[in-house]
């Protein structure tokens, strides 16, 4: 059987024997049929607040967060609707400051940023990304958990509204994407994201695909997210086509719930028990921009593998790991998995990155990591990953390896997808 796997900008067609293969994918969601229509219908009838306009004022400073380029968010789309809206309430493009919710990503170039927002708005807009190592553009917002402060981008933190935007997607730690991580970590300073993505927050069982409430990293974020001022939030979902399937708009915490369930109703799939082999993707471009983020995907895809089974993971990863980033120089610090986790474990550790470093060495331990990607060999190897020339024939010899009985589970849309034991 042919399965189209999401890889890049496009797709890889790869053979899988049928009789053996099963295929686990979102279920189905048409696109809406007018998408600008339903998105300015959302700002009019928004969850839990007043409609959008009611809450504008003259003079007011507004912030709109949006997403950066390694997100899927159709940010081409939703930032220009939404300034019509606002120049239709009489806003002027003065009062409109839009900040780029970088995270502890790299910045964006311009031409990235005309790319997600369009040239006209980079032109006619003051647009800002985020500096994550800057202490003097955050402002602290209380602390957090570990008693270090809670540093929220100064601009975000003294504007009269936020607007924050996204989309709502499944979370290998937070539970799901969009909601408050607009603000933390989106525009949190690099140590406050390091105290929230702790070891202390990774360890906790519910820190994981599907669960919020009861996520104590989740539930930091949000209560950060608050003490920051909250905002109006704006999120979408979208299909494997990338058409928009439904706009939550309003209270953050109500309209981020509304959004997550509408997710997890076809996301979550169930399964009877592991797989012997999981072949994922982590969605395709953008998502698939490099291995840091290629994790989810493998994260996805551990939930139903058998321990001792083998993963592959079909990403491009046009960026590499990215090379030189404190991910790479992490998991270059130790000579296998097992250092690198004593490394995390030394007391008073802390670097940038390390709770991806930390994920990955701990799913090495539950499974083989087979990587197809644009990376060479010597990359992969570096990073504890096994390279993969030809996924049909790497399925094949683990399929003999693992005997007749073996199979084989296949997320053609990665971590779009929640798969669980039933």
């Amino acid at each position: 059987m042919h399965v189209p796997l999401a890889y890049g900008q496009g797709q890889l067609s790869v053979e899988f024997p049928e009789h053996r293969t099963t295929v686990i994918a979102p279920a189905p969601r048409p696109g809406l049929p007018d998408e600008r229509g339903a998105f300015r219908t959302a700002l009019e009838t928004p969850i839990g607040t007043p409609p959008l306009k009611s809450l504008l004022r003259s003079g007011m400073r507004i912030v709109i967060l949006f997403t950066d380029i390694t997100r899927a968010t159709p940010n081409r789309r939703i930032i220009p609707w939404l300034l019509e809206y606002l120049e239709e309430q009489g806003v002027a493009r003065s009062q409109i400051t839009l900040l780029n919710q970088l995270g502890t990503h790299r910045p964006n170039t311009r031409e990235e940023l005309e790319q997600m927002l369009t040239p006209e708005v980079v032109a006619n807009y003051t647009v800002i990304n985020h500096e994550p190592e800057n202490h003097a553009a955050c402002i602290a917002v209380g602390t957090t958990k570990t008693g270090v402060p809670a540093l929220i981008n100064r601009i975000a933190v003294e504007a009269d509204l936020r607007i924050l935007t996204g989309f709502i997607e499944p979370h290998f730690f937070a539970g799901f994407s969009g909601g408050p991580k607009a603000l933390m970590p989106g525009v949190a300073h690099l140590e406050t994201v390091m105290s929230n993505h702790g070891a202390h927050h990774l360890s906790e069982p519910n820190a994981t695909f599907g669960i919020c409430e009861g996520n104590p990293l989740w539930e930091e974020l949000l209560e950060i997210a608050t003490r920051a001022g909250g905002g109006f939030l704006l999120n979408v979902t979208l299909n494997d086509h990338r058409a928009i399937t439904g706009v939550f708009a309003g209270d953050l915490r109500a309209a981020h719930r509304a959004g997550r369930e509408f997710v997890r109703a076809s996301a979550m799939q169930s399964v009877d028990s592991p797989f012997d082999i999981v072949v994922t993707t982590n969605s395709g471009y953008p998502l698939d921009l490099n291995l840091y983020q290629g994790i989810k995907g493998v994260s996805a895809a551990a939930r139903i593998v058998r321990k001792g089974g083998l993963i592959i993971l079909a990403a491009e990863c046009r960026e590499g790991i990215p090379a030189g980033s404190p991910f790479d120089r992490l998991l270059r610090d130790g000579r296998t998995p097992e250092e690198v986790l004593a490394l995390l474990a030394s007391p008073g550790f802390q670097r940038a990155e390390q709770w991806q470093a930390q994920i990955q060495c701990l799913l090495l331990q539950r499974a083989e990591i087979h990587v197809y990607s644009s990376m060479s060999d010597a990359v992969l190897q570096a990073a504890h990953l096994t390279p993969c020339h030809d996924i049909p024939s790497t399925v094949t010899d683990a399929l003999q390896r693992f005997g007749p009985e073996a199979r084989v589970a296949v997320l053609p849309q990665g971590p779009l997808t929640i798969p669980y034991l039933r």
